[in-house]
């Protein structure tokens, strides 16, 4: 790649894609995570079309632009799905350089609980999410036009996290890393939900600000670099071609 930034945010994406299977994340070759070319603003870097994400790389990862279509000739093309769910969201929400959506296991559970949602006192790591998670109540699975993700990007505004009922979540970041240890904890957060109200047991609340604190630190004070590298290492040693 000619341009340093656009090359690392390739990087950073293949990374969270080959992570992503190892944490239980992904669904065969469907789903998808995106990232603003910190080259191009109207160019979109995504999961490339019908690929399982343990074969993502920096080469095969979709650019495309404002029609949908690979900015150059040959170049690898998202599922319509993913360019219409992810290309209105970054337009809309200047701030969500970065956007990760999954059925993972946990979360898709959780979206499908009638009338339940995320309860943000129920442990440090749903804490970190405490007001900062919106709802998409009414499920569409045809996603037939853009107009679809922009309800869905409206409906976000400037939460982290879009719980989408029957479907899955969305998660917002600044950086590839901020977005991906977003939705590790996201994830984790549905699980210890789902299994501790399985037998129907109440859950022990952490006290409100408490959780509004560490809301706080997740979101203004995180150390996601530090975290997201860490676990890139482990790639570096067992997967180092995702750079490729």
């Amino acid at each position: 790649m000619q341009n340093t930034g656009e090359q690392q945010a390739r990087c950073d994406l293949a990374a969270a894609h080959r992570l992503a299977v190892r944490d239980g994340l992904n669904e065969g070759v469907w789903n998808h995570l995106s990232v603003v070319s910190p080259d191009d603003p109207e160019v979109m870097l995504i999961t490339p079309g019908y690929t399982h994400w343990g074969l993502v790389n920096a080469s095969n990862v979709s650019a495309i632009g404002p029609d949908g279509m690979p900015i150059q000739e040959g170049g690898s093309e998202p599922t319509v799905a993913g360019f219409i769910i992810h290309y209105p969201a970054h337009a809309v929400i200047p701030e969500a350089k970065c956007l990760m959506h999954v059925h993972s296991p946990y979360i898709t559970a959780l979206s499908m609980r009638k009338d339940v949602r995320l309860d943000t006192c129920s442990s440090q790591q749903a804490a970190q999410f405490h007001d900062d998670v919106a709802y998409f109540e009414v499920y569409d699975g045809l996603l037939d036009s853009e107009d679809e993700g922009k309800r869905m990007a409206d409906t976000m505004g400037d939460k982290r996290a879009l719980m989408m009922r029957n479907h899955g979540a969305m998660v917002a970041g600044k950086t590839v890393a901020d977005a991906y240890i977003a939705l590790y904890q996201l994830e984790r957060a549905c699980m210890y939900q789902v299994l501790a109200t399985g037998d129907g047991h109440a859950l022990n609340q952490i006290p409100d600000e408490m959780a509004g604190g560490m809301a706080d630190l997740a979101r203004n004070h995180s150390r996601a670099d530090k975290f997201f590298r860490g676990m890139r290492d482990l790639l570096d040693v067992q997967e180092p071609d995702y750079v490729n």
